[in-house]
């Protein structure tokens, strides 16, 4: 007995619930329109229609199939924004694979962490990247790569990882050549693929992204076919994606901000995407400060509305928006006023119980769009009982509103009073002599902590009169809070993620051996 289904395919890709779907429809809807180029890119691959994603990724996707990999496979890799890493995002997505986009960003011992904790199986590798060998990065980071006489790998370092696939000449015996993936695809039929594109459902695991938090080592976040579509209508509409009206995707989408906030809310709504390599804004937020307003200002001269909020790789983007970027009388930014649908929030104790007004508790949130889960981590060391998601994030309740003050591994506990280093490290970037300002915790025996600051000067040249800006912040700040120690240092000095964030953690270690404490 043959038993064939046949895959729904809805008019509108915004109605679609899984991407086999979503691919299909986009193609049909909107064809040979453009789907998206690279910036100051040449070539056939610089840009693509949407039939053209459709068709190329399918090619791969039954190449994968001939390999092997199949609904549930791990696959990672590493690309850049480019019309190349949609297709390979596609090819996986369709057939029901998990996909890993690992950051270009990543080096040497991360990569390798990377790799052994998602138990990726298969790893395809953008040759060269503004200047960067990855294939060499990647042979430096698992030298194994490069001794293994001929695939398939066994290394010690990344017990799972079989197959690395690349492009271009001189690779290593062990790296085969993307191209025989798409070779393989004359193997598995067409009507192979559409059997297989019926049995992804909603709710599979579609993506698998990696955090680089500051406090704490890369995690797996997951998510499913369902939410991530979801998301992609909902987000579009919410930024007025328009048919034909081009968007830019300047933020990484191997994170959630180019993947939610760009790439899949353009797709949906049949908006081209202007795929860059470079950031295009200097971004504070991501150097592990606020900004302050003239940083808004400045930005609101660039080349799109600023929006502020709350949001994280786990609830899949913001989830949470502002009328204002300041309150007044409120010493941080960005007050949420308005949460996105299908999300429940409450501000909680540490027994999970609502605060009252003007409290401070921890953001916590459910819904359909937020993760179902991490890789290998217990749901019950990140939810509630009840289901929500600890967020980290401790938030003020001022009557509808809610204001964000800190996360809570960052927050300073000072001769018992808790200090926010994001609050500190507003007031400190109000005096002219500051660059910015880091803000951390250090041990003390009388008072637990202190709070101490590494600074780094406006003027290169300059040395601070660290005297003269304590007393400018005890003007305006509770004595409390102003910082005990200070470190000069230099941006180079800076010890950073591969995420572009400042680890607080080794910060605080070179503040310790720097200062003798």
């Amino acid at each position: 007995m043959t038993v064939t289904k046949a895959l729904t395919i809805p008019e509108d890709p915004r109605q679609a619930t899984t991407f086999p779907q979503f691919i299909r429809s986009a193609a049909a809807k909107f064809g040979d329109e453009l789907f998206g180029r690279l910036e100051h890119g040449e070539g056939p691959d610089a840009s693509l229609t949407y039939r053209e994603i459709d068709e190329r990724s399918a090619t791969m996707a039954r190449g994968f199939l001939a390999r092997g990999i199949g609904k549930g496979t791990r696959v990672g890799f590493i690309y850049g924004n480019s019309p190349a890493f949609v297709i390979v995002l596609a090819a996986l997505a369709r057939m029901g694979a998990v996909a890993i986009p690992i950051s270009t960003l990543i080096k040497g011992n991360e990569l390798v962490r990377v790799l052994r904790q998602s138990d990726v199986g298969t790893l395809i590798v953008q040759r060269e990247l503004l200047g960067h060998d990855y294939v060499e990065r990647l042979c430096e980071a698992l030298p194994g790569i490069a001794q293994a006489g001929a695939a398939p790998l066994f290394l010690a370092d990344a017990p799972f990882l079989r197959w690395v696939f690349s492009t271009g000449e001189g690779l290593a015996p062990a790296v085969l050549q993307l191209d025989e993936i798409v070779a393989a695809a004359a193997t598995v039929d067409e009507a192979i693929l559409r059997e297989v594109e019926t049995e992804v459902h909603s709710s599979d695991q579609v993506i698998e992204i990696y955090t680089s938090g500051s406090m704490a080592l890369p995690k797996g976040v997951k998510h499913n076919h369902g939410p991530v579509l979801f998301r992609a209508e909902y987000v579009g509409r919410m930024q007025g994606a328009k048919r034909g009206a081009e968007g830019y995707c300047f933020l990484p989408m191997f994170w959630v901000g180019g993947l939610t906030i760009t790439l899949f809310p353009n797709w949906a709504h049949g908006a081209p995407t202007l795929f860059t390599t470079t950031t295009r804004i200097d971004s504070r937020s991501a150097m592990g400060t606020v900004l302050s307003d003239e940083d808004m200002a400045e930005m609101g001269k660039n080349m799109f509305t600023p929006y502020w909020g709350l949001g994280m790789t786990e609830t899949l983007g913001p989830y949470s928006f502002g009328d204002d970027f300041r309150a007044p009388g409120r010493p941080m930014c960005a007050p949420m006023d308005h949460f996105a649908e299908r999300y429940d929030i409450r501000i909680a104790d540490e027994n999970d119980q609502p605060v009252g007004d003007g409290e401070i508790g921890e953001m916590q949130v459910r819904g359909y769009p937020v993760t179902p889960g991490f890789h290998k981590i217990e749901r019950s060391e990140m939810f509630t009982a009840d289901g929500y998601f600890h967020t980290g994030d401790l938030c003020l309740v001022d009557g509808t509103r809610v204001h964000f003050v800190g996360r809570t591994g960052d927050m300073i506990k000072t001769a018992s009073s808790n200090v926010s280093p994001a609050e500190v490290e507003l007031e400190m970037q109000t005096v002219p002599e500051i660059e910015n300002a880091y803000v951390t915790g250090l041990p003390d025996k009388e008072r637990g902590q202190i709070v101490a600051a590494a600074v780094i000067p406006r003027d290169a040249g300059a040395k601070l009169d660290f005297d003269a800006i304590e007393a400018k912040l005890r003007a305006n700040m509770s004595g409390y809070k102003v910082p005990r120690a200070y470190l000069q240092i230099t941006r180079e000095e800076l010890p950073m993620l591969h995420s572009n964030k400042v680890s607080k953690r080794l910060l605080a270690e070179l503040m310790i051996e720097r200062l003798g404490r």
